[in-house]
């Protein structure tokens, strides 16, 4: 294992439940996370405390994501609504009934002005970002969908499905391209490489897949944690990338040959004491951003 530095830069402490999603701000010394308290909460990873701003909503927040250009931020929840948040007015502007389960995972498309959800009712919908118009809802299948993740070219969307399929859709009609089966349990989260040639993604079955983005034939399997993996994220220099487990460690890979680096866990660097949900790498210092069922957000310096 190649050595890399870690230090904890701080414990931000707040939330009264799991927190399962973390986003970044319109400033790269913000954040906010989501937890099963029913509150978004903004912290500033500069001063190492909580913001000024806070949401409490009426159902457990799952995902979130910041739409920049518009100074909007979408907030899912355990009912399968959208809550969209002025972030200049700090209020909310929109309600959307999108689904009758959670809904999981939000991704945006800036070129094609949509954003998408993926929900525990195993569908995903498609919106426009002008109108907030719901264009189309589609059944993937009868488990939870976890997770979508948009290509460099923003032409096609990855699926990570509880069937254990990753599902390779078009951004615009939600026509199938390609059905792999990727894992033996839940896929639970996918990522594409900053350099468009693959698709990583994270298992239940606590594996590690790459592949290639051409046809979607597997690259690599590496059984990378000891339970489900969570969530991947890539670092903004592109050279690492970060995962993060159930099994209360996040492991840091280099992101050119998927050679593991470092284990950050609660024994030696006084990590998270329960399943890591969440992590975020953050522009600002290089910080990598972690949160989990122990309601703690955590900040690491990686160097």
């Amino acid at each position: 294992m190649t050595s890399l530095a870690v230090k904890k830069r701080a414990d931000l402490k707040g939330h009264n439940g799991s927190i399962y999603t973390l986003e970044k701000s319109e400033s790269d010394t913000l954040i906010f996370s989501g937890s099963s308290d029913k509150y978004v909460t903004c912290w500033s990873i500069e001063k190492n405390k909580a913001d000024n701003f806070a949401a409490q909503f009426p159902h457990i927040v799952y995902s979130l994501k910041l739409i920049n250009e518009k100074k909007l931020l979408l907030a899912g929840t355990s009912s399968g609504t959208l809550h969209i948040i002025d972030l200049i007015q700090k209020k909310e502007i929109k309600l959307l009934q999108l689904h009758t389960q959670a809904i999981f995972s939000i991704c945006y498309s800036k070129l094609n002005k949509l954003f998408y959800c993926a929900s525990a009712d195993g569908s995903i919908s498609m919106i426009s970002i002008e109108d907030f118009s719901i264009l189309k809802i589609k059944k993937l299948c009868n488990e939870k969908v976890r997770s979508i993740a948009i290509n460099s070219t923003q032409t096609e969307l990855a699926i990570a499905s509880g069937d254990g399929k990753i599902r390779i859709l078009h951004t615009n009609s939600f026509e199938e391209i390609k059905v792999i089966d990727a894992h033996q349990l839940s896929v639970n989260c996918v990522v594409y490489h900053p350099n468009g040639k693959q698709l990583l993604s994270g298992g239940r079955d606590a594996h590690l897949n790459i592949w290639d983005t051409t046809f979607y034939q597997l690259i690599k399997s590496i059984p990378a944690h000891n339970y489900a993996i969570y969530d991947i994220v890539f670092s903004p220099n592109n050279k690492y990338f970060a995962t993060a487990s159930r099994d209360k460690t996040i492991k840091i890979w280099n992101a050119e040959d998927a050679n593991l680096l470092l284990r950050i866990d609660k024994k030696k660097y006084d990590g998270h004491s329960n399943s890591v949900n969440k992590i975020l790498w953050s522009n600002y210092k290089n910080y990598l951003i972690s949160a989990g069922d122990d309601r703690v957000i955590i900040v690491w310096e990686i160097g």
